[in-house]
């Protein structure tokens, strides 16, 4: 029997592949709860048979679902016509994708496809610092090489850019940053929300301000009404490029393309990074800088193997198409107010007091709690059918897929509702 024949065949159970797992994967995530082996619109179902309703969605990725029929047809069709061409040659899935990021974002703008967030955020970073240190043919650059240019990036503390060097340099939160120290120079963390510290901090030595429109990783927090228009004037007064992590809250999540959008529209930046929902599960990120930035980066300043890699962006468009053409956006919004009043609406003691339990835009919520028990709330979820997840101590992050339906959000604040009564009982 060939591997891949007995990898078809083989019926292990969750227990048995945990097991594989440890003893073939360094210890990075430590070992998760569950072996998923198939999923249907919001349900998937594990190596032991058991069916859960999925509101984490790959972490914000799967925003139609899993094995939804038009990501399937596309991937199917482009994988048996070209499966990779490199950034030696063009293929029409990337450059149609470019030119669809480039009409959501107008402005002039430009596009650079890679495979993840993180690698999105490297490129913005390399936009910034091109962009300060061109050989002067760059609007902000310091000419010529003289390394006349800014370094000073500002960022937020709590949020969340990735784990690479670079991302981890601007993430404002200390525990993931120290064993890996020293990171990139000149970084100022600023408390996220607080206008005035943000402004303070902002000076003509300022080349960029990176910031995410809601905090995901840090509880699903939203930049409080006026900050983001703070964070832009802040920018226009000093020349900094502002850049907006959109890697976790774009395409349609929070019922706008971008998050920005549903909190500030008016809000324009100069680079916005793209990832997670935009493959609707296969692995492609996008940095995407309007204006000025837009020209920084010059032959051989950056690449990317797989970047733009047709299956990929196959996927993309259909992801794209399919939020368009069903509406999902609206259905988002609909489906997100649903979802926060009937967690607003539960009568748990884990709960925070109302109206601070529930917060976040369209489908991405943070349900927050009046003790540090997430962990065990998210264990009680799963062993009644939901899955959701414990992103901080006191928080549980949901982020279902862009598809769900009434009866299914439903479901979900029932069955949230036990999973509290159970980690109430069990403290």
């Amino acid at each position: 029997m060939t591997r891949n024949a007995e990898l078809r065949t083989r019926t292990e159970r969750n227990a048995d592949l945990r097991s594989r797992y440890e003893a073939a994967f360094m210890a990075s995530y430590g070992t998760p709860p569950l072996a998923l082996v198939r999923g249907a619109g919001v349900r998937v179902w594990d190596a032991d048979g058991r069916e859960y309703l999925d509101c984490v969605a790959g972490i914000a990725v799967s925003v139609l679902g899993h094995a939804h029929p038009a990501v399937v047809e596309a991937v199917t069709r482009q994988v048996a016509t070209l499966s990779h061409t490199s950034n030696l040659m063009l293929n029409l899935p990337a450059i149609t994708l470019g030119e669809r990021l480039r009409d959501l974002l107008g402005g002039g703008a430009r596009v650079f496809l890679c495979n993840s967030g993180a690698e999105a955020i490297e490129a913005a970073l390399k936009i910034v610092r091109r962009y300060w240190y061109g050989d002067g043919s760059a609007p902000g650059a310091g000419g010529s090489g003289s390394g006349a240019g800014r370094t000073r990036i500002v960022a937020a503390a709590g949020g969340f850019h990735g784990r690479t060097l670079g991302a981890l340099s601007l993430t404002g939160q200390p525990a993931k940053r120290a064993p890996f120290t020293p990171l990139l120079p000149d970084v100022v963390f600023v408390p996220y929300g607080d206008a005035a510290a943000l402004a303070e901090a902002v000076t003509a030595d300022t080349a960029a301000v990176f910031l995410e429109p809601v905090q995901g990783e840090n509880g699903v927090i939203p930049a409080p009404a006026g900050y983001l228009e703070a964070a832009r004037a802040a920018c226009d007064g000093t020349g900094a490029l502002f850049v907006l992590d959109e890697i976790q809250g774009a395409m349609g999540r929070t019922g706008e393309w971008f998050s920005h959008q549903a909190l500030a529209p008016g809000v324009r930046a100069d680079v916005v990074t793209l990832a997670k929902g935009l493959g609707g599960g296969l692995p492609i990120g996008a940095c995407v800088a309007v204006g000025p930035a837009a020209a920084a980066l010059r032959p051989g300043d950056h690449g990317s193997t797989f970047g733009g890699n047709p299956i990929s962006c196959a996927a993309a468009l259909a992801v794209l198409d399919t939020i368009e053409a069903d509406g999902l956006r609206a259905h988002a919004r609909a489906m997100g107010e649903r979802l926060a009043a009937g967690v607003a609406a539960l009568d748990s003691p884990l709960l925070a007091d109302r109206p601070a339990r529930v917060r976040g835009v369209g489908l991405w919520r943070g349900v927050v709690l009046a003790e540090p028990v997430a962990g065990r709330v998210e264990a009680a979820a799963r062993d009644g059918g939901l899955l959701v997840n414990a992103v901080q101590p006191g928080v549980l992050r949901l982020v279902p897929a862009l598809v769900i339906g009434p009866d299914e959000v439903d479901v979900a604040v029932t069955a949230l509702g036990a999973a509290l009564a159970t980690a109430w009982e069990d403290r």
